[in-house]
């Protein structure tokens, strides 16, 4: 039963209306920017629909790790899960677009990408499967690490890499002649410490609160990829909800995903700076040739998923780079 219609019955019966609870889960710290917006959207949403609505925030797989959030969500378990774009190429594959390599120069056109209408198109590329994206929070630009230093595509051949459950990603280390193994979030550290994987590719944000650095001995800063979520609801109960109740959560959304993303660049400097300090890993730089090189190996990746994705959603993902 909706949460409209639950409301209305105790109205209509004379009873006070109780308080619709949302519960928000996820599986990172809350030191990260996902974490933060995570508590941001609770404050303003208890404050400004005190009373009416209560949110419950689930940080580090409390409730659910991220192989079994979506499920979680379409049962009603959980209303707000923010997994990675990444995990939604089984319900629509052109989201698999974020998980181009070397796809957006820089945070800025994701940003402009995002925002524009073939972003703002992909949040409700879903409904028909019963999911409604609410907004697009950043985590940043992804890294990679290993136990080698990783300076050319050639120093990755042969290492087993984590990565996330994504086709995308499981190409983009096929092409290194690497071997990548899909892993939960919730499982990289062990795995790293004890060899199970050689290396992975994060965020400077989640690579310091996970404390990868700490088993990695090597970071090299690539920028070639993006780790973004969604924030997502199920339709059932978004569409369930009181229009002012809803209206108002788009609003606090809004406000909260500019905030979260305004925030995911300091936390992440801020993270890289920790790492640096600590001294376990050597921070590599790449210059523009190696960097190329990088790229170029990791291009027929484009053409791969093209047919999935959409020549079309490419180019203006494209087109979002050098923009002003």
């Amino acid at each position: 039963m909706s949460a409209a219609i639950v409301a209305g019955a105790l109205v209509s019966a004379g009873v006070e209306a109780r308080e619709i609870v949302i519960k928000f889960s996820h599986v990172v710290a809350e030191n990260t920017p996902k974490g933060q917006g995570a508590l941001m959207f609770k404050e303003l949403a208890e404050e400004r629909l005190a009373g009416k609505v209560k949110v419950e925030v689930y940080p580090n797989s409390q409730l659910y790790g991220d192989a079994k959030e979506m499920e979680a969500l379409a049962l009603g378990d959980v209303q707000l899960i923010a997994p990675s774009l990444s995990k939604f190429d089984r319900y629509t594959k052109q989201v698999q677009l974020f998980d181009l390599p070397f796809l957006f120069d820089d945070i800025a056109a994701v940003d402009r990408f995002q925002n524009g209408p073939e972003g703002r198109k992909l949040l409700r590329s879903m409904e028909d499967k019963g999911f409604i994206g609410l907004g697009y929070w950043h985590n940043g630009m992804k890294q990679i690490s290993a136990n080698r230093p990783l300076r050319s595509p050639a120093d990755a051949k042969g290492l087993k890499f984590r990565i996330q459950a994504s086709d995308v990603l499981l190409a983009q280390f096929q092409a290194l002649d690497a071997n990548p193994q899909k892993m939960a979030f919730s499982e990289v550290y062990q795995a790293l410490q004890v060899g199970t994987v050689d290396g992975q590719e994060n965020t400077w944000s989640n690579i310091y609160s996970q404390k990868f650095h700490e088993v990695q001995k090597h970071i090299t800063e690539s920028n070639h990829g993006i780790i973004d979520y969604m924030v997502v609801t199920s339709t059932d109960f978004w569409n369930g909800l009181p229009d002012d109740v809803r209206s108002e959560l788009e609003a606090i959304m809004e406000e909260v995903t500019s905030k979260v993303n305004d925030l995911a660049n300091d936390i992440n400097e801020e993270a890289k700076s920790n790492i640096q300090k600590a001294g376990t890993s050597e921070i590599i730089q790449l210059t523009t040739e190696e960097r190329k090189a990088w790229k170029e190996a990791m291009a027929p990746v484009w053409k791969q998923f093209e047919p999935e994705i959409g020549a079309e959603l490419i180019a203006a993902a494209e087109a979002a780079n050098g923009g002003s």
